[in-house]
């Protein structure tokens, strides 16, 4: 284990990243060579101030215990299982939990027919046709196959509405090499406004289509119309979920520097069935002071989490007897203030929607941004060739805290670089869950991501709440906020409105979804 320093940078170019992340990106073992290395050369024995203050600095990183977590089997329809192996499993000749079938949909094509030819598009829709059929999805052919362009949106939505009679399942949009404009704007005439879901793909995968590809495709796709992709089998036996529960997962997300005084955008994600898979989303937004400073409390939490309980009970006909809430997106020093204010107005919430109603909360913070690493004592107790811990690595003890209920959980596989472990700290637990189910249930929850056959680095909801304020910040694209103040200024298209601008509440209707759109996973 080792701690160091990276630096943040404004908004990169895709790229940029891209490049980045390989440049940087080193085995676990290079990793640690190059941690010992630097550390020698920092000659810490010959330290003058560090005589003087009889320090001495161990040469050695720190040695600790910990365990791996079994994995969940990880359930399919039909009661088949898959078993991950170092935090992936295979969905061959499976289907779907949960399968959804499309029988009115639509394909539209925003490259020019020299790019995007006829008989591809067909040759696509037929592949996505048969694999939806290997897991379990009944897909029909397109009713509307159509090539536009990037003014044509709000028409042609029109049209699929007036010819489906605003019964359509689906819209596939097929998008050009350099898509930034249009996306938002696709998902905010058909989800924001009219509540249909769409599924966007760059050009580069129409051809040829590949099977693996169109099945990552689906497997978004059936999330989004209201499907489950698979469940973590093993989850429904932990003794807490006898009961019902309701997992939600919180993010507070801030501009990053160079964005000017863009407002914050919160939002919670809360699960609307029994197996933790499927979630409800509210969003919110917070404005900041003339300082240019931004919350990092939840101000709204209160209304949030009121209305994603209403919804539970609406999908699951039963009030949930226990609350599981992962907040992400704090620091250590923001611990006490966030959890005093924030279970409060859970409290209150629960309080304000029927008298005596207070089911005990666990409420856990989420940590990617630290910088401890952890490396196998002996190379042979790696899971796999990347040399990263094995999937499922909890540590519990000698680097947590001594009086906070703290511990590191790995529950990915590396792909590439070494893997930077998530940090959980329980600040309030009501349920008194022992440790060992806290852990097993947070891995459990890293098998239901619905994007991949993977096991993710944190929760599904921790997820899916971040993915939740990403949508929500595509559509602040409208507004031009002004750098000196921090109030808005004007809205793109139309009049100015002075230093004021467009308030809050202009701000949120625009990246609000539609609200039957709020109870699908349309960020998905």
């Amino acid at each position: 284990m080792y701690r160091t320093f990276l630096a943040h940078t404004a908004h990169r170019a895709p790229n940029e990243t891209s490049s980045m992340i390989k440049a940087t990106a080193k085995k676990p073992h290079i990793r640690k060579q190059c941690t010992d290395n630097q550390l020698q050369k920092m000659e810490y024995a010959k330290d003058p101030f560090v005589k003087q203050f009889g320090f001495q600095v161990d040469q050695s990183m720190v040695q600790v215990k910990g365990k791996v977590l079994d994995a969940p089997k990880v359930g399919y329809a039909n009661q088949s299982t898959a078993q991950p192996n170092a935090g992936v499993w295979d969905n061959r000749g499976k289907q779907f939990f949960k399968p959804v079938n499309i029988k009115n949909w639509a394909i539209l094509m925003f490259p020019g027919q020299n790019q995007c030819q006829t008989n591809d598009v067909k040759a696509f829709c037929e592949m996505l046709i048969k694999v939806g059929r290997d897991n379990g999805m009944q897909i029909a052919q397109p009713s509307l196959v159509k090539y536009l362009r990037e003014n044509e949106v709000e028409n042609v939505c029109r049209e699929i509405l007036q010819k489906s009679g605003g019964n359509i399942d689906l819209v596939y949009c097929i998008l050009p090499r350099n898509s930034a404009g249009v996306y938002p704007r696709i998902k905010n005439v058909f989800e924001n406004v009219n509540c249909i879901s769409t599924q966007c793909m760059e050009l580069k995968n129409l051809k040829p289509p590949k099977p693996q590809t169109v099945g990552n495709i689906l497997q978004k796709i059936n999330t989004k119309i209201g499907g489950t992709n698979n469940i973590a089998a093993d989850m429904m036996n932990i003794p807490l979920f006898k009961r019902p529960v309701i997992i939600m997962g919180a993010d507070n997300s801030h501009p990053a520097q160079g964005e000017g005084n863009r407002p914050s955008i919160t939002a919670v994600v809360g699960s609307m069935d029994r197996h933790a898979c499927r979630y409800g989303t509210q969003i919110s937004v917070q404005k900041t002071d003339g300082k240019k400073t931004h919350s990092y409390i939840i101000e709204d939490i209160g209304k949030l989490v009121k209305n994603t309980l209403i919804k539970f009970y609406q999908s699951v006909k039963i009030k949930p007897e226990r609350i599981i809430f992962y907040r992400d997106g704090l620091s250590e020093g923001q611990y006490h203030h966030v959890m005093m204010y924030e279970v409060s107005e859970i409290k209150k919430a629960c309080a304000s929607l029927e008298v005596g109603y207070n089911p005990p909360i666990t409420y856990v913070v989420c940590q990617k941004r630290h910088h401890t690493r952890l490396y196998c004592a002996n190379p042979r107790d790696a899971q796999d060739r990347s040399g990263n811990v094995p999937a499922g690595t909890v540590v519990d003890r000698d680097i947590t805290s001594p009086v906070n209920f703290d511990f590191y959980l790995n529950s990915h596989q590396g792909i590439q670089g070494t893997n930077k472990p998530a940090k959980y700290t329980v600040l309030v637990d009501e349920n008194k869950m022992p440790a060992d189910m806290l852990y097993t249930m947070t891995y459990h929850l890293c098998h239901v991501y619905a994007r991949c056959t993977r096991s993710v680095s944190v929760p599904a909801p921790v997820y899916y709440a971040r993915l939740a304020t990403e949508r929500a910040r595509e559509h602040l694209g409208k507004f031009v906020f002004d750098d000196s103040d921090g109030a808005s200024s004007t809205v793109s298209g139309g009049a100015g409105r002075g230093r004021g601008g467009p308030n809050i509440e202009e701000v949120l209707r625009a990246i609000s979804p539609h609200d039957n759109t709020k109870n699908k996973m349309y960020w998905v």
